[in-house]
């Protein structure tokens, strides 16, 4: 199963990353790097190109010995693992059209085997189309597979994704599930959902390019992207699962933005757009139910 899922996530990232370069019309990088505890990755990021800012899609294959108190905290025995995915996360230059974050993988830690992944869509703008359209994605690759519930996933998602110190979401969701038995029917399952991720994504950002946004919108999204990297720096398992296992850190912090804003006490006016963001997008919603 680990060969088999290598295969697949090494072609998932070259498939994601060509459709992407294709919408932006720029080019990924590629760092090839190897791992000193055993194992290595490719990192592709693309940078201050016309759709996206800052986007990186990630591939890694390790494996070794874990330390014994980082091994007590996973599932499994022991002090060997492996793990391989891809991670990706796309900053786009506009403040119309939303980040994404998508990872899937396969980890093993002594007897125990299992797949985690999902997707999430934080947008600072939001458009009712974009959210429904997302979340109807993953809830149709979730319904062709029994082993997958949508609103598990989902109520998962939300809570995963939420910054406990500003009680707050990160965004609107999506799917998130983790510790899923290796089994093929997973596997099935994992491969949908990356095969998934571009139809859920290049509709939402095909529509938001060439639209017109302002200075002050600009402003408002380097503001709010310091909640994702609150996030990511805070609670973000993978982000642990990186450091602890010596990975490549320019790879494992691929995901923060290129430029955020930090503002003491900010408050946006009453009824404004930026206002609502909070006191209507990121509240749990049943988005899938809806008519986009």
């Amino acid at each position: 199963m680990h060969d088999r899922a290598v295969a697949y996530f090494r072609e998932l990232q070259d498939r994601i990353s060509a459709e992407l370069a294709r919408l932006d019309g720029g080019e990924f990088r590629e760092d090839s790097w190897e791992r000193p505890g055993g194992g290595g990755g490719r990192s592709r990021v693309l940078e201050n190109g016309a759709v996206i800012e800052k986007g990186g899609v990630n591939f890694s294959e390790v494996f070794g010995e874990l330390s014994p108190e980082f091994a007590k905290q996973m599932p499994g025995d022991g002090l060997t693992f492996t793990a391989t995915g891809v991670s990706l996360v796309i900053h786009p230059q506009s403040p119309l059209i939303p980040t994404v974050h998508a990872n899937f993988r396969y980890l093993t830690h002594g007897s125990k085997a299992w797949f985690g992944g999902g997707a999430d869509l934080t947008p600072y703008y939001p458009r009712k189309e974009d959210v429904v359209h997302f979340h109807k994605t993953w809830k149709h690759v979730c319904d062709l597979h029994p082993i997958a519930d949508y609103a598990t996933m989902k109520t998962a998602c939300d809570e995963y994704f939420f910054l406990k110190h500003r009680n707050e979401p990160r965004g609107v969701g999506g799917i998130f599930f983790d510790y899923r038995d290796g089994t093929e029917a997973t596997f099935d399952f994992v491969r949908a959902c990356g095969d998934a991720f571009l139809a859920a994504y290049v509709p939402i950002v095909a529509r938001g390019i060439g639209l017109p946004y302002t200075a002050e919108q600009r402003l408002f999204q380097e503001y709010r992207r310091g909640r994702y990297v609150e996030f990511n720096l805070v609670y973000d398992r993978g982000t642990t699962f990186g450091l602890k296992t010596d990975g490549r850190v320019e790879s494992i912090l691929m995901s923060l933005p290129p430029l955020v804003r930090y503002v003491y006490d900010y408050h946006p006016p009453a009824g404004s757009p930026e206002a609502q963001l909070t006191e209507y997008w990121l509240k749990p919603n049943d988005w899938a139910a809806m008519d986009g």
